[in-house]
């Protein structure tokens, strides 16, 4: 009942079922589930990646454009957050205001990117998009005065986020700054990403899906194409930024290595392919696997090589310094036995 209220999109599939419903509890029970620092983080990354991811299949995987911008309105948001607490000091008006001014930014941004470049081929759009994020880097780099330049800055959050603040006992867990933290992040994201989904499965993510399919044939029966492409790419762009926001406030630091990397362009690729291309719940499935490997996959294969100590080829191939080669290894295997995504083969095998 619920599901048909948000979007009427359901997994069709028990066990995608199962599996979005364990990492839906394992995300809103973490501090209880997972204790550590480190656990924390992980969980946190893992839903603030899942928006970021699901915001990019709107664009690729609904609408068929390509963009490699996605980053660059990611960082808007996180930015927006730090310079606006940064001068305007600790408290929820700063990230208030930091928020919506990112989020404006980048979708006004978006709107201009789209509006003279979606008019050409789908490539173009692409190199079009690549070009203005590796200016928006090199920008962010050079004003060092008000960036930090490559080493970014850090910025103070109010109090009753950071692991200052003290607040009761719940469940044998203690309720710290940190918790409270994390639970507005995870709120923030749940929120955006039931956005997404009830966006897709509207009547305009219904023409999206037409446009992809055949953009010509969606002109020819009366849909303007551009216009539907625009606000996809704006919508895309605004709630990345938003994904941005929760980052930084989060991290309570920004800098271009965490924001707008190519590496992280690529991890959200890999996300939405891995998951499942037109699906939004595939960014779920996607995220998930692609941080736990990078945060977990190297100590796997530390304490794999340890225990065949006594096989000396098995355990120079199991080195921990090897994670990244069966990082790639893995990642090519789950394209060649799921290339519809993780999403798609589960849904096509019911």
């Amino acid at each position: 009942m619920l599901i048909n209220l948000i979007s009427g999109d359901r997994p069709r599939s028990k066990v995608l079922a199962v599996v979005l419903l364990a990492i839906f509890l394992g995300l809103a029970l973490a501090p209880f589930l997972f204790p550590g620092v480190r656990a924390l983080e992980t969980t946190a990354k893992i839903a603030i990646m899942i928006v970021l991811a699901a915001s990019y299949d709107l664009l690729l995987g609904y609408t068929g454009i390509v963009s490699f911008a996605h980053t660059m309105f990611f960082a808007m948001g996180a930015y927006g957050v730090g310079l606006a607490s940064m001068h305007m000091g600790r408290g929820w008006g700063a990230l208030a205001v930091g928020t919506v001014g990112g989020m404006v930014l980048a979708a006004a941004l978006a709107f201009v990117i789209a509006l003279f470049s979606l008019r050409v081929r789908a490539i173009f759009f692409a190199m079009i998009t690549l070009a203005v994020a590796s200016a928006v880097a090199v920008l962010v780099s050079q004003l060092s005065w008000l960036t930090g330049g490559e080493d970014g800055f850090t910025f103070q959050i109010p109090r009753e986020l950071t692991p200052a603040f003290r607040g009761g006992e719940f469940l044998g867990v203690q309720i710290t700054g940190k918790v409270v933290n994390y639970y507005v992040v995870f709120t923030g994201c749940l929120l955006l990403f039931l956005f997404l989904l009830r966006v897709v499965n509207s009547p305009f993510g219904r023409v999206l899906q037409a446009i992809r399919e055949n953009d010509f044939r969606a002109e020819a029966i009366g849909f303007r194409v551009v216009w539907y492409r625009t606000v996809a790419t704006c919508l895309s762009a605004g709630v990345a930024a938003l994904a941005g926001s929760l980052f930084a406030v989060w991290l309570r630091y920004v800098g271009p290595d965490t924001t707008l990397s190519f590496g992280l362009m690529l991890d959200i690729l890999l996300m939405v392919v891995i998951g499942g291309m037109g699906t939004i719940w595939g960014a779920v499935i996607g995220a998930t696997l692609l941080v736990l490997a990078q945060t977990y996959l190297q100590v796997l294969m530390e304490k794999a090589a340890v225990a065949t100590e006594a096989i000396p080829f098995l355990s120079r191939l199991l080195d921990a310094d090897r994670w990244l080669l069966w990082l790639g290894v893995l990642f090519i295997l789950s394209v060649y036995f799921f290339p519809t995504g993780i999403v798609g083969r589960l849904r096509k095998g019911r």
